[in-house]
């Protein structure tokens, strides 16, 4: 049972380390999984779909629903370690560097300098979504601009948790069409 877990591990870290996320995971998962027999094709394609539908990570849901079916829970958590393992490597380095030369003035320059076009980042990412979301052949979609005021209000003003702020959205796009 410990080199299951041991396999579970090391094949998803690996699918970890040669992946980009999302959909680029799957034949490297269906690969895997074939390969060492924890799982047949068809029930790789229902867990693919089935971590499609859950929230979170493609490749962590994956993983940990066929380190699940085959170890159990220690399988699902070797299984979602290893997957993990490349993005916790990364940042538990990037914290240390960055820690290690807080005080240096050349780092705290650039962090300063990546502020900016973070920020031009995301607000390009708004402005282009949100012209997909309120612009419609040739006209705005007034009610989804309704939306978006009153559940922006609520949530940046009224403080309203995220999860009621998406229940009051879908509450008025049911009312609003």
């Amino acid at each position: 049972m410990t080199i299951l877990y041991l396999n579970l591990f090391l094949s998803f870290m690996k699918i970890g380390f040669l992946s980009f996320g999302g959909m680029t995971m799957i034949p490297i998962i269906n690969e895997e999984v074939l390969k060492f027999g924890w799982m047949t094709t068809e029930e790789v394609l229902d867990i693919v779909a089935i971590a499609e539908m859950t929230p979170g990570s493609l490749g962590i849901n994956c993983a940990t629903f066929v380190g699940l079916r085959s170890g159990g829970i220690p399988g699902a958590l070797c299984a979602t370690l290893g997957t993990m393992m490349p993005s916790l490597t990364l940042c538990l380095m990037a914290a240390h560097f960055i820690h290690k030369f807080q005080n240096n003035m050349t780092l705290n320059t650039l962090l300063k300098g990546i502020r900016p076009i973070c920020l031009g980042m995301l607000m390009a990412i708004a402005i282009t979504m949100g012209q997909s979301v309120f612009w419609e052949h040739s006209s705005i979609c007034w009610n989804l601009v309704i939306i978006s005021l009153i559940t922006g209000y609520c949530l940046f003003k009224r403080k309203f948790s995220i999860p009621h702020t998406i229940l009051l959205a879908a509450f008025l796009g049911i009312l609003m069409g």
